[in-house]
């Protein structure tokens, strides 16, 4: 992303931009030509939130952009409408928004194209760097934002569990990190039988990727993800709506290997851990079916309620080797449950944890860094529901209440030592296209919990 930044000083022919409301517009732009004005004026402009106008100097050169804003920004970045709506060509901010790093990261955001299968020609706009503006952060935060799209819009015939491994592996070389793999019928005997079971029936082996970084003495962040390269639902099989976007359910692996590159781009003081259970839910004579129950690696059984419920199943084993080095703060991410889309929607993903300042601190940056996220409960009278009458846990209870905290409940179960814990049930993908926010894959509450972790620990 660092491509679409120019330094104050390349940006001798740069054109003015300036963000404006109803109110000031006109005061705002009075060193533009009067035939500019003329033209806002005879274009309806009215300096409405998201309204957009290129006004053209007397010689038809671009003499300037007045764009809408509100003076209190329900969207700081909003910005990011300019990165696709701006002609080619070098601008800077002559009146600068409120937030002048999160309208830069906006542009940054909206720059993002996936281009694997289809390239786009054409020259696109630049942004010059606004003072007082950290472009090194900013383009390394937009660059790992990048990469957590990218794994969640390839397709899952180019982006299976061998694929994700490969992801973490150039993660590690690029920071000098170790990374352990344990894979196919190697993970009975390395005691990962919930992901074994629900990787079993596909072609591409399972895997559990352990990736370490770090001082070993510094405090301990692990970080885990689900990573199902996609679902078909198992033998509970999903119709054939639910599967178009099934690639996606990957989205929790992406989201950790996109913070890790944050944590470790920042060089914090830090024992970082990434664990990934990268698997493919299939269907084949070897699926594992409803009413099978199978040990964890902490020793609980589990009865399969559901095989479209298996996010919970592979996460439970992660999240057991995890917290057996009883780390400072362990964080999951999942596109785990329906119910979170339906409760909070595509846009504010659930975060679960029973650490009071955790939960406060991580909503503070959530809402400073645009970030959303929205506490639940860990609502201990429901852990009921997972009851089972021939095992520890069913893994899909069959009421049909609270489902976002039942799933949490039941991965609550695996972490017993970990002094705080988070899970984070993201949705991982944007239904359509917003400013700063193209359809498709998205990174979500990566960028609040490293600003947290900044704060912890830098």
């Amino acid at each position: 992303m660092a491509d679409r930044l120019i330094e104050a000083a390349q940006a001798e022919n740069s054109r003015p931009i300036w963000c404006v409301t109803p109110q000031n517009w006109r005061a705002a732009a009075q060193e533009l030509p009067a035939s500019a004005l003329a033209f806002a004026d005879a274009s309806g402009f009215r300096a409405e939130p998201g309204g957009l106008i290129v006004l053209p100097g007397p010689d038809g050169s671009i003499a300037g952009v007045l764009f809408g804003v509100e003076e209190a920004p329900r969207d700081p970045l909003a910005f990011g409408k300019l990165a696709t709506a701006l002609p080619a060509g070098d601008y800077h901010l002559a009146l600068p928004p409120a937030n002048p790093r999160l309208a830069v990261l906006g542009f940054l955001l909206g720059s993002y194209r996936f281009e694997r299968y289809r390239t786009r020609s054409g020259s696109r706009p630049r942004l010059v760097v606004p003072a007082g503006v950290d472009a090194g952060y900013l383009t390394r935060t937009a660059d790992a934002v990048a990469l957590a799209r990218d794994l969640i819009n390839t397709p899952a015939n180019d982006l299976g569990p061998a694929e994700i491994e490969h992801a973490v592996r150039e993660l590690a070389a690029r920071h000098g990190a170790s990374v352990v793999v344990t894979v196919g019928d190697d993970l009975l005997a390395a005691n990962f039988p919930l992901v074994h079971a629900v990787g079993r029936a596909s072609p591409r082996a399972p895997r559990l990727i352990d990736m370490s970084w770090g001082d070993p003495a510094a405090p301990k962040v692990t970080l885990v993800g689900k990573g199902v390269a996609f679902d078909t639902g198992g033998l509970d099989i999903k119709p054939a709506s639910g599967m178009l976007i099934m690639k996606k359910d990957m989205g929790g692996a992406a989201n950790a290997i996109a913070l890790a590159e944050m944590v470790m781009a920042r060089k914090l003081p830090v024992r970082l851990r990434l664990i990934v259970a990268a698997v493919e839910n299939a269907i084949d004579g070897n699926a594992f079916r409803p009413g099978d129950i199978f040990p964890s690696r902490k020793g609980l059984t589990v009865e399969i309620g559901n095989t479209d419920a298996e996010g919970r199943l592979i996460l439970a084993d992660a999240l057991a080797l995890a917290d057996e080095e009883a780390p400072e703060l362990l964080v999951d991410f999942a596109t785990l449950t329906g119910a979170a889309r339906v409760a909070l929607g595509p846009q504010l993903p659930p975060a679960f944890t029973d650490d009071d300042t955790l939960a406060a601190d991580l909503a503070r940056h959530a809402a400073a860094e645009s970030d959303p996220l929205w506490r639940l409960p860990l609502w201990q009278p429901y852990m009921s529901m997972l009851d089972s009458p021939i095992a520890d846990l069913n893994n899909a209870p069959g009421s049909g209440f609270a489902g976002a905290v039942t799933a949490a409940l039941f991965l609550q179960r695996f972490v017993t030592r970990a002094t705080s814990w988070l899970h984070l049930d993201v949705y991982g993908w944007n239904p359509s296209s917003r400013p700063a926010r193209p359809e498709g894959g998205e990174a979500q509450t990566i960028r609040a919990l490293d600003a947290l972790l900044a704060e912890r620990y830098g």
